[in-house]
């Protein structure tokens, strides 16, 4: 399941939700600190492994 980072622009905190893509795409987000609704998603980089070599 993939993770999202998001940042509130009402108390400034940063942090991270597991969420489907499903649910990510019609659900809005509550920051999990001071409760508004106005979070804004971060871009972040990742990394994947593979088990097959190449």
């Amino acid at each position: 399941m993939p993770t999202y980072s998001y940042r509130c622009e009402a108390c400034r905190k940063t942090f991270s939700l597991q969420m489907t893509i499903a649910d990510h795409d019609r659900k809005r987000v509550k920051c999990p600190k001071c409760g508004s609704r106005k979070a804004r998603q971060q871009l972040r980089s990742f990394g994947v492994k593979t088990s097959k070599k190449s």
